[in-house]
């Protein structure tokens, strides 16, 4: 068995989500229960890859003390990114043009240069596909799943995921009187990237009456119909939730932004854009209301807290065993160690034949296709 790490890193990369802080403390106390020493990079992998940024501190010690009262703080106070992935870095070349360029053999050199034996990788689908590729150049390598939309495979849920769904709750529940008050449709913007998991569960919790995930292509007029039917009985207002990748049959997504070399596709402004059609189809007034990245701050929950602490301890526990390659995650009631290959690159949306999305169908809730 490969002997255990004496002094091991972790980054946090990606979009912040609620209880990075928490994997950072356990990680750094979990270390020094066995007497290794701990260092954080900044910023993903900047705190490498832009040295010129950080000619001192981009990859430096943490110690127990740092880490003592963070865990319900949000945010990471590694700093995070979602720009600059090693694999495929955005390059000026010497003509002006830009190009992507691997630069992940760097961090590998870098690292093994300051004695670090061990990364501990927190972050979502395209972060964890950078962990594996470090993993093959011969890095050791463990794996946290991070990110609010719930959309990485192999395990059961991510950190972040149960404080999104809960703030998303609560503005819904806010919505409701306002709505009502005017008689209006309110369509809610979440995030969830091209998974609906925010949207589903924050739209049950929430008493939606109409839920649009990407997972089944919808058509406003059969949203407009369970609008009406609530008018004919009363009923005369109608919360909308949608996810931001959601998108109608035959449609498009609504992007803020066309991708380029070095950037990442945002999705962005179909609430306005589900607002507007539904006004037409229904003749009643409508407004939309984006959370976006309301849904990434404030301190996470107890749940998301605990599973945060268990991922972080975790994976120094993996370490310790020898293990490498591989990402810690939940499958009640234990946290399992799962290969990276089975995770790189795969995205786990809502599972049409799933309780969760027949409960909603049950209460009635209409997704806008011909089952609703």
């Amino acid at each position: 068995m490969t002997a255990a790490p004496q002094r091991i890193a972790i980054s946090t990369g990606g979009g912040d989500a609620p209880g990075l802080n928490a994997v950072i403390r356990a990680v750094v106390v979990a270390a020094a229960q066995r007497g290794w020493e701990c260092y954080g990079i900044r910023e993903g992998f900047n705190g490498i890859l832009q040295a010129d940024r950080y000619p001192v501190d981009g990859v430096f010690r943490l110690s127990t003390e740092m880490v003592r009262d963070i865990s319900h703080l949000g945010g990471t106070i590694l700093g995070t990114t979602n720009h600059g992935n090693p694999l495929r870095y955005a390059m000026r070349m010497p003509d002006g043009s830009m190009q992507e360029v691997d630069r992940s053999g760097e961090i590998v050199s870098h690292l093994k240069a300051l004695g670090i034996d061990a990364l501990i990788c927190v972050g979502g689908d395209g972060t964890l596909t950078i962990a594996h590729a470090l993993h093959l150049k011969g890095l050791r390598v463990i794996g946290v799943p991070k990110t609010i939309d719930n959309d990485l495979d192999k395990t059961f849920t991510t950190f972040g995921f149960d404080t999104a769904v809960a703030f998303a709750t609560e503005c819904v529940d806010r919505l409701h009187s306002t709505a009502a008050s005017h008689q209006r449709i309110m369509v809610v913007e979440v995030m969830g990237r091209y998974a609906g998991w925010i949207a589903l569960h924050g739209g049950i919790a929430g008493n939606a009456h109409a839920i649009l995930i990407p997972e089944i292509d919808y058509d406003l007029k059969q949203v407009a119909a369970k609008i009406m039917q609530r008018d004919a009985t009363g009923q005369h207002y109608s919360i909308v939730m949608v996810a931001e990748g959601a998108v109608a049959a035959h449609g498009a997504h609504a992007l803020q932004e066309a991708a380029g070399v070095g950037s990442v596709e945002r999705l962005g402004g179909i609430a306005e854009r589900v607002a507007q059609e539904l006004q037409e189809l229904t003749g009643k007034e409508a407004r939309a209301v984006v959370l976006g990245h309301l849904l990434r701050g404030g301190s996470p929950t107890a749940f998301d807290r605990v599973s945060a602490l268990r991922f972080g301890a975790a994976a120094v526990r993996a370490l310790d065993q020898g293990y490498s390659g591989i990402m810690v995650a939940l499958a009640f009631p234990n946290v399992n160690y799962v290969a990276l290959e089975e995770v790189a690159g795969r995205m786990k949306g809502v599972p049409l034949d799933g309780d969760t999305l027949q409960t909603a169908r049950d209460l009635g809730i209409s997704f806008g296709d011909e089952e609703s």
